[in-house]
C-alpha cells in the first residue's frame, strides 16, 4: 500500500511462533506498517532479538500455545501493555517426517497439539478482543491442507485440521464482524524447510514435485503477501498465487499421490532406509528442549 497509510497503524497485532522464520518476518512487516506487535513464542532470548529489529512499539512473551493458562496470562498482559488486539496471526507450527508406523507417538502428538490445538487455543484466548475490535484472525495453513504427502502424516493431518477449523470459525463469527482468513503457503525459506532437505526421503519427495511446486520462496516475500491480505481482511491468501488452482483439483490429488508413492517409495527405501526425523528445524528443537524442561509456573 505504497503512499497510503496502512489500516494497521496503531492497532495491536499478535503473532505466535514469532521467534524466527515466518513469524519473525510477519512481526517485522506488521511493525513496519505501524502496528503494535505482541510476539509470542517458546524462546525468550530469540524473541528478544526479534523485538530489537522492530521499528515500533512491541513486546514479547515466552509461551507455549498449547498451554491455555499461560496464553490467558499473556493475553491479559498484552491488553494492559499494548491494548486489545484487533489482529491475531496463528502461525506457530512444528513438523516431523518419517514412516507413521515407526513414529514416536509423543512427537507425532506434539505436532498435532502445536499446529491444531495451539491455533484453536490462540483463537479462544483473543476472540473476545476480536469481537470488541471487529478484528481479523489469520490462520497459517499450507499446501498440506489441500493435498497430503507420505512421510508427513502428523503435519498434513494438523494442517488439514486448521483449514477446517478456520472455515468453521469464519461461519461462526461472521455476524460479529470478525474476519477469518486462511493462508495457504508452499515451501518457504525457513530453518524447518532447510532441515527437511537434510533428510534424504523428504528431500527426494520435494524433488519429485513439479518444478513450480518445489520452489522455495523468501520468507520476507511470503510475509509481505500475508500482511497485504490481512490489511484487506481477505478470506484466503495463496503464496504462490498458482496454489489457488490446487483447490480445483484437490479431489484428484490423493490417488495421484498414492500412485506416485507406490512407485517411488520402494526405490527411495533401497537407497536409504526411512527414519523418523524428530521435530524439524531450530524451532522444533527448541520446542522439544522446552518440553523436556517441563512446565513453568
Amino acid at each position: 500500500m505504497s503512499g497510503i497509510e496502512s489500516p494497521l497503524r496503531g492497532r495491536t497485532a499478535v503473532v505466535t511462533g514469532a521467534a524466527r522464520g515466518l513469524g519473525a518476518a510477519l512481526a517485522r512487516e506488521l511493525s513496519r506498517r505501524g502496528a503494535k506487535v505482541a510476539l509470542l513464542g517458546r524462546e525468550e532470548r530469540t524473541l528478544a532479538r526479534v523485538k530489537d529489529t522492530l521499528q515500533g512499539e512491541c513486546e514479547c512473551w515466552e509461551v507455549d500455545v498449547t498451554d491455555d493458562r499461560r496464553l490467558a496470562r499473556a493475553g491479559e498482559d498484552i491488553r494492559a501493555r499494548l491494548g486489545s488486539p484487533s489482529v491475531v496471526v496463528a502461525n506457530a507450527g512444528v513438523a516431523e517426517g518419517g514412516p507413521f508406523a515407526e513414529s514416536d507417538p509423543a512427537v507425532w502428538r506434539r505436532v498435532i497439539e502445536v499446529n491444531l490445538i495451539g491455533s484453536a487455543a490462540t483463537a479462544r484466548t483473543f476472540m473476545r478482543d476480536l469481537f470488541d475490535t471487529h478484528g481479523y484472525f489469520l490462520q497459517v495453513a499450507s499446501l498440506a491442507s489441500i493435498g497430503a504427502s507420505p512421510m508427513m502424516s502428523a503435519y498434513c493431518a494438523s494442517k488439514a485440521g486448521v483449514e477446517s477449523f478456520a472455515h468453521a470459525l469464519r461461519a461462526e463469527v461472521a455476524h460479529r464482524r470478525v474476519g477469518v482468513g486462511i493462508a495457504y503457503i508452499n515451501w518457504t525459506d525457513t530453518d524447518m524447510i532447510r532441515d527437511a532437505d537434510d533428510h534424504a526421503v523428504l528431500r527426494e519427495l520435494r524433488g519429485h514435485m513439479p518444478p513450480p511446486a518445489r520452489k522455495v520462496y523468501p520468507v520476507e516475500y511470503v510475509a509481505g503477501r500475508l500482511v497485504n491480505a490481512l490489511e484487506r481482511r481477505r478470506p484466503s491468501v495463496y503464496v504462490p498465487r498458482w496454489l489457488r488452482s490446487a483447490q480445483l483439483v484437490r479431489a484428484a490429488m490423493p490417488p495421484v499421490v498414492t500412485m506416485l508413492s507406490r512407485r517411488e517409495l520402494p526405490r527411495l527405501a533401497e537407497a536409504e532406509p526411512f527414519r523418523a526425523t524428530g521435530l524439524l528445524g531450530a524451532g522444533g528443537r527448541a520446542d522439544r528442549d522446552a518440553a523436556a524442561d517441563g512446565p513453568h509456573a
